[in-house]
C-alpha cells in the first residue's frame, strides 16, 4: 500500500473514531477542520438541523481561527465542540484553535 495512501485511510478512521463522540448541537455546535496541503477549512456545523452555521478557508491558521470566531460571534455562537478531523493537536491544528480561544469561541 502506498505511503499516502495509508496516511489518509489512518486519518479518515481517527476521524471516525472522533465522530462516535463528537456530536454538534444547536447550543453547542461541532467546528470541524479540515487540512490540505495548500489549506485550511474550518466549520461550524449544527449536527441535530445537518446545517453548517459558519465556514471559512485559508492558508493562515491563525488568520482562520479568528476570522471562524468572528463568524461565530456574528451567527451568536459563542461555545463549541472541537473536532481536529483525524489530525494531531499540534502545529497548526493548534494554531487556529488558539486564535479561536482568543477571539472569544469556549471550547
Amino acid at each position: 500500500m502506498d505511503k499516502a495512501i495509508s496516511k489518509t485511510i489512518g486519518r479518515q478512521r481517527r476521524h471516525g473514531r472522533i465522530r462516535a463522540r463528537v456530536f454538534g448541537t444547536a447550543l453547542r455546535p461541532r467546528l470541524c477542520v479540515y487540512k490540505s496541503n495548500r489549506y485550511l477549512e474550518a466549520q461550524i456545523i449544527d449536527d441535530d438541523a445537518g446545517k453548517t452555521l459558519a465556514s471559512g478557508k485559508m492558508a493562515d491558521a491563525a488568520g482562520l481561527g479568528k476570522e471562524i470566531a468572528a463568524r461565530a460571534m456574528a451567527a451568536g455562537i459563542e461555545r463549541v465542540v472541537f473536532d481536529r478531523g483525524g489530525f494531531r493537536y499540534a502545529g497548526s491544528i493548534q494554531k487556529l484553535a488558539d486564535a479561536a480561544r482568543e477571539s472569544g469561541l469556549k471550547f
